[in-house]
C-alpha cells in the first residue's frame, strides 16, 4: 500500500548555480576513467586487460575477489591508455581513449512478451556480465550488491533535494523510455515490494506516475528527504540481518536499455552546476568523463564530481564518478578571516541562527559558498544540532562516538545499520566542531562488515 511521508526535520541548501533545463554541445572527452575507488568495499580489483588492450563499451575490465562474476566494465570503446597505481600499487584508475565513435559488445535482447517469462537467473546473469550490475546498491553497508542475496525489497529514489541537484527525470532524457523495462526487470530479482518514492510538493513527471508493477509512495520534506536512506527507514526500516537494494532512477533506465537493446550504454546528461559555471546546465557525455571536457571554468576552483555535499575533490583534470550525475564548481576557500563568523553578515549561509540569523531573513537567497570551514577542527561536542536535521529515530551524535571508541553493540544499537555517507552528510555541514563525519562513519561502516 503506498504511503505519504511528510518530515519535519532537515534543511535545504540554496545555492547559486542551478541547472537551467538546456543542453550545451561539449566535445567528447578524449579519456575515460573507471576508478575502483568509486566502489567502497570493492577496491582491489582483479584486472582483466592490460595498457595497450582494445576494449567496447561493455567489455570487462575487471573483477573484485568474493564476487568474480560480476564485471566492471568500459564505459566507451577504445585502447586502455593507462593503469593508475598508487601506494602499495593500488589501482586507482583505468584510462581509456576514446574512439570517435563508441562501439558496443553486443548482449542479448529481448522483446517485451520475452521479458515478461525472463528467469530471474537469466537476468541476473545478463546484469553480472555486462556492467550495469553495478546500480544496485545494498544496504547496510552501502556497497555493490551480491547476486547471491535475495533483498526484502528494492528501493527507488526519484528525486534528489541535494544543494544544486539535478532534475531526475530530465536527466533520463532518451533513456526514459527505457524505464519500465528496467522496472520489469527488478521486480524478478525480489519476492518483495519494488518502491518508487517521488516528491510530494512538486508536479510528477510522466515517466513515474505512470510507472507500473512497483508501490509509488509520496515523501514531503526539506534535505534529506531525497535520500534513499530517510526512505527506507520510514518506508520497511533495516533491521539487522535484512538486505535492502537501492538503484537510481538513470541505473534503472540503463538496465532496461541492456535488455531492450542488447548493449551497455554508458551514455547520460550530465548537471554542470555551481557559481563558478558561467551558464550552468546539462551536457551529454558517459560515465567516466574527465572534467575538463564538460566547463570551461578557470581559476583557484574546486571541480567536485557529484554535489557539494557527498562530492569528491578531482580537480579539473579529475574523471566524473560512477554514481555522479552531476559536476560542482564552487571557490577555494584557502584563505583566512578575520573574525570570521562573528561578522555579521548576509551572505553567510548557516543553519545555526546565532551565526547566520540574517540569512534567515530572505528564505529565498541563493548563496555563494566556498570550501572555506571557517574554522579548525574542534572538540567533539554535543549540541543537538545533528538531531534536528536527520529525519530518522537514531542518535547521530552517540553514534559517531560510539564508533570513535569502536564500541560494536552501541553502534549496531544506534542504528549504524540504516545510515550511509549521504545520510550524515548534512550533519557534516552544520557541525561546528569541523569533524568529517561521512568518513567516521564510513570506518565504523568497515569495523562492523568485516567483523
Amino acid at each position: 500500500m503506498s504511503k505519504t511521508i511528510k518530515l519535519k526535520k532537515g534543511f535545504d541548501i540554496n545555492l547559486a548555480g542551478k541547472p537551467e533545463k538546456k543542453i550545451s554541445e561539449v566535445s567528447l572527452s578524449e579519456t575515460f576513467a573507471i576508478k575502483p575507488t568509486d566502489f567502497p568495499g570493492m577496491e582491489r580489483p582483479k584486472m582483466l586487460v592490460k595498457e595497450g588492450d582494445t576494449v567496447k563499451a561493455g567489455s570487462p575490465l575487471y573483477f573484485v575477489r568474493g564476487i568474480e562474476d560480476v564485471k566492471y566494465c568500459s564505459p566507451v570503446s577504445g585502447e586502455i591508455a593507462e593503469i593508475k597505481r598508487g601506494e602499495k600499487r593500488k589501482i586507482l584508475e583505468i584510462k581509456i581513449l576514446a574512439d570517435k565513435e563508441i562501439a558496443f559488445e553486443q548482449f542479448k535482447s529481448y522483446s517485451a512478451s520475452d521479458i515478461n517469462g525472463l528467469s530471474r537467473e537469466d537476468a541476473v546473469e545478463q546484469m553480472k556480465s555486462s556492467g550495469v550490475w553495478q546500480n544496485l546498491i545494498q544496504r547496510p553497508f552501502g556497497i555493490v550488491a551480491n547476486p547471491e542475496d535475495k533483498p526484502k525489497a528494492i528501493f527507488i529514489s526519484a528525486f534528489d533535494t541535494n544543494p544544486l541537484a539535478p532534475e531526475l527525470a530530465y536527466q533520463l532524457g532518451d533513456k526514459a523510455e527505457f524505464f519500465q523495462t528496467g522496472l520489469d526487470i527488478l521486480k524478478k530479482l525480489t519476492d518483495g515490494t519494488v518502491h518508487l518514492n517521488i516528491d510530494g510538493q512538486a508536479e510528477v513527471a510522466q515517466v513515474f506516475a505512470q510507472a507500473n508493477g512497483v508501490e509509488i509512495n509520496k515523501v514531503t520534506g526539506a534535505h534529506p528527504a531525497g535520500n534513499v536512506g530517510v526512505q527506507i527507514h520510514h518506508i520497511e526500516p533495516i533491521n539487522k540481518g535484512d538486505i535492502v537494494w537501492t538503484v537510481t532512477p538513470y541505473g534503472v533506465a540503463q538496465i532496461g536499455q541492456l535488455f531492450a537493446q542488447g548493449k551497455y550504454d554508458a551514455s547520460k546528461l550530465v548537471a554542470v552546476t555551481g557559481s563558478e559555471v558561467s551558464t550552468p546546465g546539462y551536457v551529454k557525455t558517459y560515465i567516466g568523463a574527465q572534467i575538463k571536457s564538460l566547463t570551461e571554468a578557470t581559476g583557484n576552483l574546486r571541480f567536485i564530481s557529484g554535489n557539494p555535499l557527498t562530492g569528491v575533490n578531482v580537480g579539473k583534470d579529475g574523471y566524473l564518478g560512477f554514481y555522479h550525475n552531476q559536476i560542482t564548481v564552487i571557490p577555494e576557500g584557502d584563505y583566512e578571516e578575520f573574525l570570521g563568523w562573528l561578522k555579521p553578515s548576509t551572505s553567510k549561509l548557516s543553519f545555526h541562527k546565532a551565526l547566520g540569523l540574517l540569512s534567515f531573513l530572505n528564505k529565498n537567497k541563493e548563496f555563494k559558498i566556498d570550501t572555506n570551514t571557517h574554522g579548525e577542527e574542534r572538540p567533539f561536542v554535543v549540541t543537538g544540532a545533528f538531531e534536528k536535521v536527520l529525519p530518522m529515530d537514531i542518535l547521530p551524535t552517540y553514534l559517531f562516538k560510539a564508533i570513535l571508541a569502536e564500541d560494536y553493540d552501541e553502534m549496531e544499537a544506534l542504528g549504524i545499520f540504516e545510515v550511509i555517507e549521504e545520510d550524515v552528510a548534512l550533519c557534516e555541514f552544520i557541525d561546528p566542531s569541523k569533524n568529517d563525519l561521512q568518513e567516521i562513519l564510513r570506518d565504523g561502516i568497515e569495523l562492523i562488515k568485516n567483523s
